[in-house]
């Protein structure tokens, strides 16, 4: 009798922590994902050395394994600045750090030399007075050196510096604050003259030496990859996305891993697919991973043009980018008032974060395409937490990868599709 007993609770034991997989979250899968896209096997997901392009293929087999109905991929090229190889540079003889104390901005030509510099007095501004002594012959081929703000605040002046041929300088050398970004949003042209980002800078330096080379690829080709759960109903749908691409490299030996920025939303959506395949839905459920997103936008862009589903069939869509990170309060934007008060409803039901906070809608990720077609669209994105100040730096690794946003994000959004 108690051998039966005993039988009996372990059964239904087993069978309730079955039933509890098939309901929860994956943190294991989520982790092992992550940690796969951030890899050095993938050189940060950019485009010359193909990272971006071996994670994508990488994700249609994770697709296929999580027992979705199809996978697709969604070929489009992209125009693209990269920076694979040469990427020194030394102040006085001192050599700096490529992604620690020096980057690129995206659009910059290479550049090799031996260069003077040339300080704006931002005290004592006069813009005048600044062309007037960029004219003189000592000045020629200099580097002009500005506080990156300051420069911003007077874009008309030092747009001439950097992007003209009126000026004789040879490039500009913007200071930053630590933790020194790079990005490549406009960098689908070569245009005016190397810009370079710098922190840590020394005082009072003379000159610089560079030898920076830039790859331009032309109608270079990448894809979105698609996978699909088919629900009872066909009528309408519910997508979920995040991008996998991201930055690439700054020379041969830096690259950024993009833990946060956007593996931890790639691997969420895998886990949501995951999700799915075994617990089959009301509607048909579409995960895309974009390619191109640090680009511009560019794979999300893509399908709003060339959509495998009619956009006016979308129920829902949720963007799922940066949740790699620990702020209680998660950020959020949306083009659907009623949408967030569901969201908002629900949070305050379950206390998954102490609060949603709402932003203004941005071309900041992929939920902007197509919030501009009308489809109701949230992004979640954990900001402003410990990994927030890595967003955009080699720092953004699995090493410093916060995991517990992962939970809390999945669980909401798998509530609201229930109650949507």
């Amino acid at each position: 009798m108690k051998k039966l007993f005993l039988f009996a609770w372990v059964f239904i034991f087993v069978e309730t922590m079955c039933v509890s997989s098939l309901q929860a979250q994956d943190l294991a899968h989520y982790k092992q994902v992550l940690k796969e896209l951030s890899s050095a096997k993938y050189q940060g997901r950019g485009y010359y050395y193909g990272g971006a392009n071996k994670a994508g293929k990488y994700l249609q087999k994770e697709f296929s394994k999580t027992g979705v109905d199809y996978v697709e991929c969604q070929p489009f090229t992209i125009n693209i600045n990269t920076f694979p190889s040469k990427m020194e540079m030394s102040v006085d003889g001192k050599k700096l750090t490529p992604g620690i104390d020096f980057s690129m901005r995206e659009y910059s030509p290479g550049v090799r030399g031996t260069y003077k510099l040339y300080y704006v007095d931002t005290n004592n501004y006069d813009a005048a007075k600044m062309f007037a002594d960029l004219a003189k012959p000592e000045y020629k081929d200099c580097f002009v050196v500005c506080d990156f703000w300051f420069s911003y605040r007077h874009y008309q002046d030092f747009q001439k510096i950097w992007g003209g041929k009126s000026c004789a300088n040879a490039g500009m050398i913007q200071l930053w604050e630590p933790h020194l970004k790079f990005y490549k949003a406009y960098g689908e042209r070569v245009t005016g003259k190397p810009v370079i980002w710098a922190s840590n800078f020394p005082q009072g330096a003379n000159s610089i030496t560079v030898n920076i080379e830039n790859k331009f690829l032309k109608d270079y080709e990448l894809f979105n990859v698609i996978a699909k759960v088919e629900g009872r109903r066909h009528d309408s749908c519910f997508v979920f996305t995040a991008h996998y691409d991201h930055l690439g490299n700054l020379g041969k030996k830096v690259f950024y891993a993009g833990a946060n920025d956007n593996a931890s939303g790639t691997a969420s959506i895998v886990t949501l697919a995951a999700y799915y395949a075994q617990n089959r839905p009301e509607y048909d459920m579409y995960f895309i991973a974009f390619s191109g997103e640090d680009a511009g936008l560019r794979g999300s862009e893509w399908y709003v043009a060339h959509p495998t589903v009619p956009l006016d069939r979308i129920k829902f869509l949720i963007n799922i980018d940066m949740i790699g990170d620990n702020n209680p309060v998660q950020y959020v934007e949306t083009n659907s008032d009623r949408g967030f008060e569901l969201f908002d409803k629900i949070n305050g039901e379950k206390h998954y974060f102490k609060g949603l906070n709402r932003g203004e809608l941005a071309g900041n990720s992929d939920h902007y395409p197509f919030t501009q077609k009308g489809v109701p669209s949230i992004l979640f994105e954990n900001e402003s937490g410990d990994a927030f100040p890595y967003y955009h730096t080699p720092l953004d690794n699995y090493e410093n990868a916060i995991f517990v946003s992962y939970e809390p994000v999945f669980k909401l959004v798998r509530d609201f599709v229930e109650r949507w």
